[in-house]
């Protein structure tokens, strides 16, 4: 037995979203296959068709967008099967969209995320999130990032909290060739040249999978998760403003966290939760030496 960490990210361009986001989501391998199976069945039940073919690709910027609340609040809820037949005649036909097909699709987008993230919960999946302020410092070195560390270190307590023959495996959306040579090489240095990497290399498998994300619905989820995660989740340590209108949304994924209990200066029973927050990503030394000059 395993569990899968499906990973994705939101916010790296630093420009428009408040937060960088590392987010993954844990499955165990029996769940994974029921779970992807009844997102398609609610893809059928929300939009009339399957939309992650390529149509509407299930990602957070392109289901929960500002305008898509805009959109969908421009008229009364509509009932199920209505809505449901009008945004698969606009998913078909985009050209010619009326008001109320555009609200109909809006509405079932909404609709999806929130079922979609029930469905999380109903099979145990947990969220992990690194969350690193727009404005935090990056470090210069060519060694593996502190928000992926952190992420790794919350997998592991996880893992380590289940049973010592269940493993976890690591699934990235893919990157450019050069770039997911880039993070394999680091993945490797840090498992197999620190000590906390050569502990956490006995539950985590330490070479990563990379697989297309508009084909796995997993990672799809681990985006949208991502997502709400950078807009709407406020926890601890991030003090910008949250967008209200995801405020429900947040609330899902956060249901979703894992909180470990650990011994830490004392404390037998330290929270450590799977969302970690940091305000700065360079190492001890880099940042020391910046703030002596």
């Amino acid at each position: 037995m395993s569990y899968m960490l499906f990973v994705d990210e939101s916010g790296q361009d630093l420009r428009k979203s408040p937060y960088e986001v590392l987010a993954g989501i844990a499955i165990e391998d029996r769940d994974l296959w029921n779970l992807i199976c009844r997102v398609q069945d609610a893809e059928l039940e929300f939009f009339g068709r399957r939309v992650s073919d390529g149509l509407l690709e299930l990602k957070g910027k392109k289901l929960l967008k500002r305008k898509t609340f805009r959109q969908a609040a421009q008229m009364d809820p509509m009932p199920v099967e209505r809505r449901r037949d009008l945004a698969r005649a606009l998913l078909e036909d985009g050209a010619s969209g009326t008001r109320e097909q555009i609200t109909a699709l809006a509405q079932a987008k909404l609709a999806f995320v929130s079922h979609l993230l029930a469905l999380c919960g109903q099979f145990r999946v947990k969220a992990f999130a690194s969350i690193v302020d727009r404005d935090a410092p990056r470090p210069e070195g060519d060694f593996l990032r502190k928000d992926y560390a952190y992420l790794f270190e919350r997998y592991f307590y996880f893992l380590e909290d289940r049973s010592a023959e269940q493993l976890g495996l690591v699934v990235f959306d893919e990157l450019e060739r050069s770039q997911c040579h880039i993070l394999i090489d680091q993945m490797s240095r840090y498992f197999r040249k620190t000590t906390r990497g050569q502990a956490r290399a006995s539950l985590v498998i330490p070479e990563p999978f990379f697989v297309h994300s508009h084909l796995t619905t997993a990672v799809q989820i681990a985006d949208i998760v991502a997502y709400l995660t950078a807009w709407g989740v406020r926890v601890g340590g991030m003090y910008r403003s949250a967008r209200e209108e995801l405020a429900g949304m947040a609330a899902q994924v956060c249901d979703l966290r894992y909180r470990a209990r650990r011994e830490v200066n004392g404390n037998s029973d330290f929270s450590i939760w799977s969302f970690a927050v940091i305000d700065d990503l360079r190492p001890r030394d880099e940042r020391e030496e910046t703030d002596g000059q």
